[in-house]
């Protein structure tokens, strides 16, 4: 229906664009490949803690036009996919936040990455000199589009490698700093949420907080106790020594390359489901530095087969997640980590990414 309403030469909108036409309310706007849901929910944990009304919307929670018509407030938290910037044409952010561009959904962009690039672009239209630009400057490919752009909104870039001309940064004692009076500074160690990756999404979640003139020891407070989301390398269990997380929601390889960044133990990897052309080269370090054996979950495996034969001891294959889990629970040797980290979509077996990662977690409570 919607390509032939496109064929016809009409106008396609999404649920966002709809939803704005009728709230004035004010809006963060967080895209990217990875860590949207995360700095999402830890953007609205911080603004809900310190008093501010604001409400979940957008990829993640109830529709946008169906939390204006039922409950309005004064500030919109929305996490945005691509499929949902596409069809945005007049929406306007007033913070925007492109947190990481890395090769996801190509099948849907003609597999040019330039295309896709361009979509999670869209989150800056209609910037105004009053609005925001907050974004990764350890990402190439945004600091070559953002070179290239002429950007209306002020542009705050983070980043975890580099202090010059950062607003928000890691200084030398390791400590998050964002460069916004009153300055904001808090140790790396006292962030709830570990790995670089989400150091970068404290970065961001504290940029937009200040913004918002959100006092320092609150947004301190939130970073420090805030919970993930589930299927988001979420602990399910030890046993025996083992211990088993659920990272189900990890659907491209840049999302699995962060988790494996992040795991302190020898690791057994869950991986597979269905491809979305992935290329699985930039994991062959990780994966030689810290994964003992490969448990593939997947339908048609033999992309991930031919990437590992000859980097990992073991591979073994498949077909629920119950098996993957006694396979993994078989491989693992006490004080490592079983890790299911698909870098796949999940719909050959599961329903989503959710049901997969509900179907791996009572695997291992029935362990």
């Amino acid at each position: 229906m919607v390509i032939k309403a496109k064929e016809k030469g009409l106008t396609v909108i999404s649920e966002i664009e709809f939803a704005g036409y009728y709230t004035d309310a004010k809006m963060i706007c967080i895209t990217g490949s990875n860590g949207k849901t995360t700095t999402t929910m830890l953007i609205h944990h911080i603004l809900k803690k310190s008093g501010v009304n604001a409400s979940l919307a957008g990829n993640i929670g109830q529709s946008l036009a169906r939390q204006v018509v039922e409950n309005k407030t004064d500030v919109y938290v929305l996490e945005l996919s691509s499929f949902q910037l596409d069809g945005m044409f007049d929406f306007k952010a007033d913070i925007a936040i492109l947190l990481n561009i890395t090769p996801d959904h190509l099948d849907r962009y003609d597999y040019k990455m330039q295309n896709y690039t361009d979509s999670k672009f869209r989150v800056i239209q209609n910037l105004t000199e009053s609005d925001y630009f907050i974004y990764n400057a350890d990402d190439p490919i945004i600091m070559e589009e953002v070179g290239k752009k002429n950007i209306k909104g002020k542009k705050l870039p983070f980043s975890i490698q580099q202090t010059e001309n950062m607003v928000a940064y890691i200084n030398n004692n390791n400590q998050l700093t964002i460069n916004l009076k009153p300055e904001l500074i808090m140790s790396i160690h006292d962030l709830s949420l570990k790995g670089k990756h989400n150091v970068q999404n404290s970065l961001a979640s504290g940029i937009a907080s200040k913004i918002l003139e959100i006092r320092n020891e609150s947004v301190r407070e939130s970073l420090s106790d805030f919970k993930n989301v589930e299927h988001r390398l979420e602990f399910v269990a030890k046993v025996n020594g083992i211990e088993f997380i659920n990272d189900s929601k990890a659907t491209n390889v840049n999302s699995t390359w962060y988790a494996l960044e992040s795991m302190e133990n020898k690791t057994v990897w869950i991986v597979g489901g269905v491809d979305k052309g992935n290329d699985y080269e930039s994991l062959i370090p990780l994966v030689k530095d810290s994964v003992t054996s490969i448990v593939c979950l997947g339908s048609d495996n033999a992309k991930i087969i031919e990437a590992f034969a000859d980097v990992v001891d073991e591979i073994v294959e498949t077909g629920s997640a119950y098996k993957a889990v006694m396979e993994g629970y078989r491989l693992a040797k006490k004080d490592q980590t079983v890790l299911l980290s698909p870098a796949c979509a999940s719909f050959d077996l599961f329903e989503s990414y959710e049901d997969r990662g509900k179907q791996f977690k009572n695997a291992v409570r029935n362990l």
